[in-house]
C-alpha cells in the first residue's frame, strides 16, 4: 500500500484554498505547527486525515487538541513531527540527543519558514524535512509545502510546492539517496 502525504507548516491562521486543491489526491495531511487557529485545523480535517502538532504561536485550543511532538509509523516509515526542530547543522536544544537515541526515518519540523529536504550527514538514516511556510504571515518570500508518498518503508515522489496568489508551481525534487539507484545497464 502507498500513503500519499501533503505536508505544510506555519499557516498562522490562514489556509489558502490552493493548498486543499493540490492536496486533494493525498491520503493524509500533516501540519508541523503554527496552525494559528482551530478553524484552520478543522478546515483541513474536514477534507483529509490530519496529523498535527502545535507550534510556538498556537493558543490553548490547539494545544489541547494537538501534541508538541508526534511519533508514529506510516506505511513502514517511522515519523517524528515537532514544530521547533532545527536542521542537521543546528538542531534545537535536546533534539540531536533524541534523534540519536530513537532515530526516526523521517524527522519533520517547521518554524524556520525555510523549505528544506536533507539527510543528516551524522545520522544518515534520518531524512529531515521542513515544508517551509504555507501561510501569509512571516519573513518568508514564497509560500511553500511538500507532497510525497510512503510505500513499504520508502519515502518517494517528493515534490516542493510554491504558492503565489493565483497558481501553485511544482518542482520535483531529485531522487533521494536512500532510494536504490536505477539499473543503468539494462
Amino acid at each position: 500500500m502507498t500513503t500519499r502525504i501533503g505536508l505544510l507548516s506555519d499557516t498562522h491562521g490562514a489556509l489558502d484554498p490552493q493548498i486543499l486543491d493540490v492536496f486533494a489526491d493525498r491520503d493524509q495531511i500533516w501540519h508541523a505547527g503554527d496552525i494559528g487557529s482551530i478553524e484552520v485545523a478543522q478546515q483541513i480535517a474536514a477534507h483529509k486525515t490530519l496529523c498535527a502538532v502545535y507550534g510556538n504561536i498556537d493558543g490553548l485550543a490547539i494545544r489541547q487538541q494537538y501534541p508538541k511532538d508526534l511519533f508514529f509509523d506510516c506505511d513502514g516509515v517511522s515519523v517524528w513531527i515537532t514544530h521547533i526542530g532545527g536542521h542537521p547543522q543546528r538542531y534545537a536544544p535536546n533534539i540531536r540527543q533524541k534523534l540519536q537515541t530513537h532515530p526516526p526515518a523521517l524527522f519533520v519540523c517547521g518554524h524556520s519558514h525555510i523549505l528544506r529536504v536533507v539527510r543528516d550527514p551524522t545520522l544518515p538514516s534520518i531524512l529531515q524535512i521542513n515544508p517551509g511556510a504555507a501561510g501569509y504571515d512571516g519573513h518568508h518570500v514564497v509560500r511553500t509545502a511538500l507532497r510525497f508518498s510512503l510505500t513499504q518503508g520508502q519515502i518517494h515522489d517528493m515534490e516542493a510546492l510554491e504558492f503565489n496568489p493565483r497558481f501553485p508551481q511544482r518542482h520535483t525534487l531529485p531522487r533521494l539517496a536512500a532510494s536504490p539507484p536505477e539499473d543503468s545497464e539494462k
